[in-house]
């Protein structure tokens, strides 16, 4: 295993150009561009002793819904994690396009409360390329630390759409669809730009209808992570500081677009979906347990 430590805030705009370079025509011949697939690198990156900035934590905070409090919001600790993932993905030794791969899943364990005053540690790698009926997966791994203790960890599942194997048989628990329950989100146009303002994810598709448009999208579409955290923040309260919340990222939500929460109270928590308040088809599908 590589272990490389990265200096400073990792990801911005120069990482998205590079991650962009391997899908120009053109430019993904280049040596050194060029991805050619393969096995996922044994590559770890880390963050060490990172401070959490508080006027970036009320910026998130607004976006995404969470009403302030004197612990980070429950997501929070992917915005510092994020800059990693792009990291990998852009590495030389990764084997493919960051752009164009599919988030499918993900899976976050708050262990305790964070505070804000905290100083973190974050490591992040890619594991368990798999077959999948529409390509391959692989999951990035991300663990949040401090003093020495996991206190956050967090599992995204991406496709990378290719040549399928029908045998592939998903794992776990099906999740259940919650029809809207009567709280309907009217999402703006630029929520893709105001989101890629605090996460640092300036992927084209989530832009500009024009850029979401060069990438296959009829305009641009929410953020995967913004979805999911806009729910976690509509029931921060029931859940509490600790606990997991793992999702499904369905159907693309298009922007502007309105779109239809609904959860439904369990023995160990909730169960929850954002849905097209038109047709009930889901654009999130997800459960929230407490520790």
């Amino acid at each position: 295993m590589t272990d490389r430590t990265i200096q400073g805030q990792p990801g911005g705009l120069g990482t998205m150009l590079k991650a962009a370079l391997p899908v120009l025509p053109g430019v993904n011949l280049v040596p050194g561009v060029a991805k050619k697939g393969g096995e996922l690198p044994d590559l770890r990156l880390h963050r060490r002793d990172v401070a959490v900035d508080p006027a970036h934590v009320a910026a998130y905070a607004r976006v995404c819904g969470f009403e302030p409090r004197q612990t980070l919001p429950f997501t929070y600790p992917h915005m510092l994690a994020f800059g990693l993932h792009m990291g990998i993905m852009t590495d030389a030794s990764f084997p493919f396009p960051a752009i164009g791969t599919v988030h499918l899943a993900n899976r976050i364990t708050a262990h305790r409360p964070l505070a804000p005053t905290e100083r973190l540690d974050v490591d992040a790698e890619a594991r368990d390329l798999r077959p999948h009926p529409k390509g391959r997966v692989f999951d990035l791994v991300t663990t949040v630390s401090s003093g020495g203790e996991v206190v956050w960890d967090s599992t995204s599942t991406y496709l990378r759409v290719g040549r399928g194997d029908d045998t592939a048989k998903p794992t776990g628990e099906p999740f259940d669809v919650v029809r809207g329950t009567g709280l309907v989100w009217r999402l703006p146009g630029d929520l893709g730009r105001r989101y890629a303002a605090v996460s640092g994810d300036h992927n084209p598709i989530h832009l500009y209808p024009l850029t979401a448009k060069a990438f296959g999208f009829q305009r641009q579409i929410a953020h995967g992570m913004w979805t999911k955290a806009r729910c976690v923040a509509a029931f921060a309260n029931r859940l509490g500081d600790a606990g997991t919340v793992e999702v499904e990222f369905k159907k693309p939500v298009f922007l502007p677009g309105t779109v239809a929460f609904g959860s439904r109270t369990v023995e160990a928590g909730l169960d929850f979906s954002l849905t097209d308040p038109r047709s009930d088809k889901p654009h999130l599908v997800g459960r929230a347990r407490r520790a």
